[in-house]
């Protein structure tokens, strides 16, 4: 029970304690800066986080789909939601797994074929991100140096894994362990390198990025700041690539943080660095909440108990998933 409630509380503790750190440090000039506050663009950057799910979950149904699982993208989006959803609550993206859980419920697919789609879906938005950010580096001056390997770590990772996939075979092995692992790898190679799937893949990623950042962009208008789009591109990329380590739910706590000191370096006010990122943050979280409730009721009451099952297997509980 301890392993449960710690698993949980220490990295929410992190998360809210990075938040009212950043209050704490601006608050006699939060009241200044909410006074620049201009509300249409919240409406907007909330109707365009919407196009962007609706993009992701696209995405999702073409992976889906090379896997020879036809669901369509009404499903594929719920997934992505529910999925997400558990992720702002439990720690270790622990969410993603629910996502299988669902796919084997719904079309009896295989653990190791939604683990791939998964992996697939990830590789690809890890990439985009950080190629974004590489091309933003052009146009930013003063650039923290951390900022160049957190970059580019990701962009070489990701194309060692892409040449690992192309030279691997589709082998079969008598070890239980290794032959998981090479029917995920013949999995991921189907799903991510044909021609059309590099297409699709890599073009719906780079859309729903670019979506993601006029999403901060417009909260950036929102506050009435004159801030170049190459920083507020750069921004997101540190801020997802900082995410992407599960050290918080969500990422909730680093990807506010990553964001501040980013628009620092455009001399952004720290008050407005800060509610800018918070604000972002919100709003694309409380859309993921939002559809992810949406996305319980639509799947059935069913999924409550793969949530909670996920939660067991990896904290030591002694449910076992349902099918």
């Amino acid at each position: 029970m301890f392993k449960k409630i710690s698993a949980i509380l220490v990295p929410t503790i992190i998360a809210v304690g990075i938040i009212a750190y950043m209050l704490y440090r601006v608050w006699e000039d939060l009241i200044q800066a909410l006074q620049l506050l201009e509300p249409k663009y919240l409406a907007i950057g909330i109707f365009i986080c919407l196009v962007a799910w609706w993009l992701r979950g696209w995405r999702y149904h073409t992976i889906l789909n090379s896997l020879n699982y036809p669901v369509s993208v009404i499903v594929a989006t719920a997934c992505i939601f529910v999925s997400q959803t558990v992720n702002l609550i439990v720690p270790a993206r622990l969410g993603d797994f629910v996502r299988v859980f669902i796919l084997k419920h719904e079309y009896n697919t295989s653990y190791s074929e939604g683990v791939s789609s998964l992996v697939v879906e990830r590789v690809f938005d890890i990439v985009t991100i950080a190629l974004l950010g590489a091309v933003s580096l052009l146009f930013v001056l003063n650039v923290r140096s951390e900022f160049y390997i957190i970059i580019f770590v990701p962009i070489i990772a990701c194309l060692v894994f892409f040449v690992f996939l192309i030279v691997v075979r589709k082998n079969s092995s008598k070890n239980k362990y290794i032959q998981i692992i090479l029917t995920m790898l013949h999995e991921i190679k189907r799903a991510s390198l044909s021609l059309r799937s590099m297409v699709l893949l890599g073009g719906s990623s780079i859309v729903i990025w670019l979506i993601d950042i006029l999403v901060c962009y417009a909260v950036v208008l929102m506050f009435q700041q004159n801030i170049p789009f190459a920083i507020v591109v750069l921004a997101i990329v540190i801020g997802n690539l900082v995410k992407a380590v599960p050290l918080t739910p969500g990422g909730v706590g680093t990807y506010e943080l990553a964001l501040a000191i980013t628009f620092g370096l455009a001399g952004v006010s720290p008050a407005i660095a800060t509610l800018i990122a918070v604000i972002d943050h919100l709003i694309k979280n409380l859309v993921t909440l939002a559809g992810g409730i949406v996305s319980i009721y639509y799947f059935g009451d069913w999924v409550v108990p793969s949530i909670k099952n996920v939660f067991n297997s990896k904290f030591g509980g002694e449910d076992k998933p349902e099918h």
